[in-house]
């Protein structure tokens, strides 16, 4: 059999690597890492985390907590090292991302039938290949895809910096989660009174920032605007932004604080921090100058600066087909954020279709896509379009209830998250009988137990899932 070429070992192509390996697909898995690194990539490994953005909720009751659900019980090899590596976040879903990382690594290493590639891909591959080189797509490769892409292919991204845990001032930051959730010691809070806030805002607005080339239009992703941009749009928009006390109460005090910034931890040691929301595009020295003035920042040493970086993304509803190929060359796949999903559970999730997709084309059977009322079904409605009024403009998005479609009759507002969780736990349910038996991992152990209403078909030779067999 001849093997998929899956470009990219990011959290999309990892994810999609794994799940064709398990179903007795050879994958010739490439990567340019360590050979070349991209200016926001800092180490060698598969998977690399350099948005501390964690994973987000894992609440079951959201969009992203009903993603990690459905991929736990698909099996998913990030979602499953990710639970292995998980950090104190309140109910966010945070990891130590060099732990996350090697964990991969690991599996990717176990598997049978990938064979590893290094080097920058310039030009695609004959045969079946999958593009999960996610956001900064090198241009080489870039030029290459716009033979059938067309050439808006981007919008600008922005990560935040991360400080040494012994540098923030704990006489000044006090530990609580919002509303006192978690263990309420997840986070450290620096609150600012209403003076020291404006004074803030101003520095930030005044402050020297990375410029993009001239021939390029700073186009950026609402769920990840730099902080000076939010400034900008008025000087109390980071108060009830990333800067937002609600749910706060300061012990010394007694009262919430006018604004406040939160740092989240950013490993299993409690090492290190990340400003969250604070991604930037602030020049490094200019970081170092503003975010020292907040309270308990005076002596901070930063282990990260934020940085800027350019987004690739495709017109994913106008250039796929309904199994997530390129209609114009079906021999090729998109898989995350290149797609125009955002996020690393939603590019990971988009990595998990893909592979199914690829898996059914081999096959020769129909792609049973996942249903609309699942958090993976609203990813696909996302990338095909059917999410989106006919006309809008295409833009990379989070996985969110909006991508859903509507709950049927009047649901009061205060019902609506568990409806929309109930509805996708049973659609979910269907879609699993109706598509392929899956490997479902156990909620009290890391173990996978295999699940479905017949036994699995597995090769004698690979132990992978034989879907012809079970897509009955």
């Amino acid at each position: 059999m001849e093997p998929v070429t899956v470009i990219g070992a990011g959290l999309a192509g990892s994810e999609c690597a794994l799940q064709l390996a398990r179903r007795g697909v050879p994958v010739r898995l490439c990567e340019m890492k360590p050979l070349h690194r991209s200016p926001a990539h800092r180490t060698d490994g598969p998977a690399e985390l350099v948005c501390s953005n964690s994973f987000r909720s894992d609440s079951p009751d959201t969009p992203i907590g009903l993603l990690h659900a459905e991929l736990r019980r698909l099996g998913s090899v990030i979602l499953g090292e990710a639970d292995r590596c998980r950090v104190p976040a309140g109910e966010a879903l945070a990891v130590d991302r060099e732990r996350f990382s090697a964990g991969v690594e690991r599996a990717l290493v176990s598997a049978r039938g990938i064979e590893r590639v290094v080097g920058e891909v310039d030009a695609l591959p004959p045969g079946d290949v999958v593009v999960a080189t996610g956001p900064l797509t090198s241009e080489a490769l870039t030029r290459a895809l716009s033979r059938w892409t067309g050439d808006k292919l981007y919008f600008y991204d922005s990560i935040a910096p991360i400080v040494a845990a012994d540098s923030v001032d704990e006489s000044v930051a006090f530990r609580a989660s919002r509303w006192g959730r978690g263990d309420g010691a997840d986070y450290l809070n620096l609150p600012l009174d209403e003076a020291g806030y404006h004074a803030f805002v101003r520095e930030v607005l005044a402050a020297e920032k990375v410029v993009p080339h001239a021939f390029e239009e700073p186009r950026y992703f609402e769920g990840c605007l730099p902080i000076e941009v939010m400034a900008e749009r008025g000087e109390e928009t980071l108060a009830h932004g990333p800067m937002k006390p609600v749910g706060l109460v300061d012990p010394r005090t007694g009262r919430r604080p006018y604004a406040v910034v939160q740092l989240r931890q950013e490993d299993v040691g409690g090492t290190a921090y990340n400003l969250v929301g604070f991604q930037t595009r602030l020049t490094w020295p200019e970081q170092r100058r503003v975010f020292r003035l907040l309270p308990g920042l005076k002596d901070a040493e930063f282990l990260r600066m934020g940085q800027i970086h350019r987004n690739t993304f495709i017109d994913a509803p106008r250039l796929l087909g309904p199994d997530l190929s390129l209609q114009a060359e079906p021999r090729l796949w998109f898989a995350g954020q290149i797609s125009g999903v955002e996020g690393y559970v939603e590019s990971a999730a988009s990595g998990y279709l893909v592979a199914l997709a690829v898996v059914a084309r081999r096959q020769g059977r129909a792609f049973v896509p996942p249903p609309g009322e699942t958090a993976l079904g609203a990813l696909y409605r996302h990338v095909t379009g059917a999410a989106h009024p006919p006309g809008t403009e295409y833009q990379p998005s989070n996985v969110t209830f909006g991508l859903f479609p509507p709950l049927p009759g009047r649901v009061p507002k205060s019902g609506r998250r568990e409806a929309h969780a109930a509805r996708a736990r049973a659609a979910l349910s269907a879609w699993i009988d109706r598509a392929f038996a899956p490997i479902e991992v156990r909620e009290t152990s890391n173990e996978f137990s295999e699940t479905s209403s017949e036994p699995l078909a597995r090769t004698a030779e690979s132990g992978a899932v034989d879907q012809a067999a079970v897509a009955r």
